[in-house]
Parts: structure tokens; C-alpha cells; sequence
């Protein structure tokens, strides 16, 4: 952060009034939009009444609250205000969008959209029983001190997400610098983030074994999780990952005959399924990520 806006921001962290005002509702904003509304506030210190603003938060409701806060508020305070509001180039912003129910022109539509993971195949829940017991108390052999249960499963899973190219670039003013920059972000902590609930019981640390990233032109997107509307079953010493991957890939090709389409597919394999023709296999992870971006900018 820039020295100039570092010492706009210092005096406004420290000051009650100006977190009163910032906690009227949630707001999701970018680093360059809190930089340019402290800088504002800095600005405008002097000839804005914010006793008044801050005399109005202590209404009852928090739509009463806004309201007060709105009229106390001069008018080119709002305007600057509403110069401001716009992603601020704020990559998470523009991916996921963001929603002011006051301001709904200055509403983002979202470039993502992220499915709901589903198991290829039915899943018996499992039960750990543990109990907790005492050592330093060795003679009391009555019970224990405390028993319990845990839940868990194991499961193959389908994860899906689109990203529309346009539109994240069109939320992150036109920067395609940074929208490809996002985009490759976006696409590898998808593929590579773990959920971290019960890690130090069950240490699931299992990356993916088949990945695939589709760019498509002028088609819908295509969730292929119909692949799976019949439960996956397998025999003894067959790969439920590879059953499932294959299944997937016998989907994507009977839609694509279909529907038709211009598509670039690229696949991380590691499952060792049977493609079929589908898509351009890649042996690395990240050689899947710059293939894809660069057939996104081609």
C-alpha cells in the first residue's frame, strides 16, 4: 500500500465513529475501495457532520439506521461514494459478485458459479466409537470419563464450476493482466483445496485423480453430473475412481455429439481411465492450468 494512503488510513482504524459507520450493513469490498473511502473520509473530515451520522446509528433497527445515516450524509458525499463502489478490482468480488440492496445499480454479477459436490456412488455412513479414560487415576476402573461417536464416510467425488471469461473481465474493469491471473488462481485452488473440519482425526490430504478444464465458445455450459444418476458400482479390485472417470467421459461424449459445441478439453489422468479420445491429456497439474489459460487468451 502506497505510504500516502497508508497515513489517509491511520487516523480511521483508531476511531469509533468510522467503524460505527462501516458496521451499518455487510459490505464486501476490495482493498482499492476501503484505500479510496478512507481517503474520502479523510477529504471531506472537515465539512461533513459525522455526529450527526454516527447520532443516526443509534436507532433501533438497521433499516432505520441507513435511512438516518443517508440523510445526515451530504450529497457529494454519496456521489463520491458511489464513484467508489465499483469491484474495485477486487478478484473474489468480481468472481463471486456482490450485492447492495440500497444500491442495486452498483450490484456485480457473479463470473462463477460452483456446484455442490456429489458422490459418484451410494455412501454408507461409518461410525468411530471413542472413549476417553484417566490414566492418572489407574485403580478407578468403573467407566470411562467420556465415550462418543463420530460420523464419517468415504466417498468418490464430482466437483464442478464454471467461470464466465467475459464477465470476469468485464467485473475487473477490462484488466486482462489480472483477470487471467484470477482465472488460474481460481482454477487451482479449486482443484487443490481441502476441507480442513477433523483434519488432525482423519487426515484427508487426497488431491484429485482426474481433473478436467473445458473452454467452450459460443455453447451453454455443461455439468455432467447426470453421468452419475445411476450409482457407480464396482467389482472386487476395480477403481471406483476409474469407473467414475470413465463414466464422466462417456457422458461428456455422447452430450458433445449431441449438442455440439466449439470446445478445448484438457485432462489430468491419474486415474488411469479410458478417454476415448476426450480432450488432450497432460502428465502435470500446473502444465493443465497454463494449457487451459492460454486457450483461454487464443
Amino acid at each position: 500500500m502506497p505510504t500516502r494512503n497508508r497515513r489517509l488510513l491511520t487516523p480511521y482504524w483508531a476511531n469509533t465513529s468510522f467503524f460505527k459507520v462501516l458496521k451499518i450493513g455487510l459490505v464486501f469490498l476490495g482493498i482499492q475501495e476501503i484505500v479510496l473511502i478512507a481517503a474520502t473520509i479523510d477529504e471531506r473530515w472537515n465539512t461533513e457532520n459525522w455526529a450527526a451520522i454516527e447520532e443516526s446509528l443509534a436507532k433501533s433497527s438497521a433499516k432505520e439506521k441507513k435511512k438516518e445515516a443517508a440523510k445526515k450524509a451530504s450529497k457529494e458525499l454519496k456521489e463520491a461514494f458511489s464513484r467508489i463502489l465499483n469491484g474495485g478490482k477486487a478478484v473474489d468480488v468480481a468472481l463471486f459478485g456482490r450485492m447492495l440492496a440500497d444500491m442495486p445499480e452498483k450490484n456485480q454479477d457473479a463470473a462463477c458459479q460452483v456446484a455442490h459436490a456429489i458422490s459418484t456412488h451410494s455412501v454408507e455412513r461409518e461410525f468411530d466409537f471413542y472413549t476417553a479414560v484417566d490414566d492418572l487415576k489407574p485403580e478407578d476402573t468403573a467407566g470411562a470419563d467420556m465415550m462418543g461417536t463420530v460420523e464419517f464416510n468415504s466417498a468418490c467425488y464430482y466437483r464442478y464450476a464454471v467461470v464466465d471469461w467475459d464477465k470476469l473481465l468485464e467485473n475487473l474493469q477490462n484488466d486482462k493482466e489480472l483477470a487471467i491471473k484470477g482465472l488460474r488462481a481460481f482454477l487451482e485452488g479449486f482443484v487443490v483445496a481441502e476441507p480442513t473440519g477433523k483434519q488432525n482425526t482423519f487426515a484427508a490430504h487426497n488431491p484429485p485423480e482426474f481433473v478436467v478444464v473445458s473452454l467452450r465458445r459460443n455453447s451453454a455450459p455443461r455439468n455432467l453430473a447426470n453421468a452419475f444418476e445411476t450409482a457407480i458400482r464396482v467389482n472386487k479390485d476395480e477403481s471406483l475412481t476409474r469407473k467414475s472417470a470413465e463414466r464422466l467421459v462417456k457422458k461428456a461424449i455422447e452430450l458433445r455429439a449431441a449438442f455440439g459445441g466449439e470446445e478445448s478439453t484438457f485432462v489430468l489422468n491419474l486415474a488411469e481411465a479410458k478417454l476415448d479420445g476426450f480432450g488432450t491429456a497432460v502428465k502435470a497439474f500446473q502444465d493443465l492450468l497454463s494449457k487451459a489459460v492460454a486457450a483461454v487468451q487464443g
